[in-house]
């Protein structure tokens, strides 16, 4: 598993989202900006309610790609591509842990009988750029 270069480590920290991609079942990609958490040890990860497209894209195809740029500078960029592994998250604990981080309840976005996901992204490539 490639590690996270020194060089761009710091946009972990100063993006308040990451873009996922993810491929649609016609093919085409299907892009979105999602709230993400860092663990430990390096692992990226995320909170879908599994009514969410991307939850689906995932389940059928685990392949993503995570795209990071320094706010100060956009041609200075980190593409990670990844394999999603997506675990149930029955008791809220991760999603609950996600929104401290952004101040939100992400509950709140979830329709009635709605679950929730933790997709959690193994590296399996990065880029760097700048």
């Amino acid at each position: 598993m490639p590690d996270i270069p020194a060089s761009h480590r710091d946009l972990l920290e100063t993006n308040p989202a990451v873009v996922l991609a993810t491929q649609g079942a016609d093919g085409y990609p299907q892009v979105s900006a999602v709230w993400f958490l860092v663990e430990p040890d390096d692992t990226i990860k995320t909170s879908l309610n599994t009514a969410r497209q991307k939850t689906k894209n995932l389940r059928r195809h685990p392949e993503a790609t995570l795209f990071f740029f320094d706010p100060a500078n956009p041609y200075r960029t980190m593409e990670i591509r990844a394999r999603a592994l997506v675990t149930p998250d029955p008791d809220h604990t991760f999603a609950d842990r996600i929104g401290a981080k952004y101040g939100a309840d992400v509950r709140e976005h979830d329709a009635p009988g709605v679950g929730r996901v933790v997709v959690s992204f193994i590296p399996v490539k990065i880029n760097t750029f700048g």
